[in-house]
């Protein structure tokens, strides 16, 4: 992670982290394995390259990904989650139950 300051409290942290919708998206489609940027932008949809982009650099920067770039022609670029990144696994679990019981009508 970069140096930076962050806020005292841990919620404002982990928004500071995650809090765009783009990235939560990004690590949902992460969490299952790696994805090239063409599969993340397809998958996500609506994003736009340049977004998608800058978002996935911040990430990186943030320690919550890896980007791997193979010498081929064309490039392949490769994108991981990390430890860290895999870590916000049960904080993405949260979310899609708390979701799926709102769509329900029970939230």
């Amino acid at each position: 992670m970069e140096a930076k300051t962050l806020p005292a409290c841990p919620v404002e942290t982990t928004l500071t982290l995650i809090g765009d919708k783009w990235k939560v998206l990004i690590i949902r489609d992460l969490l299952s394995g790696t994805k090239r940027f063409g599969e993340l932008k397809r998958s996500i949809g609506g994003v736009s390259q340049k977004v998608l982009t800058a978002q996935l650099r911040q990430m990186e920067a943030d320690g919550l990904l890896t980007r791997t770039v193979f010498p081929e022609v064309p490039p392949r670029v490769e994108y991981t989650l990390t430890r860290l990144g895999h870590s916000l696994k049960p904080v993405l679990d949260a979310m899609r139950d708390w979701g799926a019981a709102y769509q329900a009508g029970n939230g």
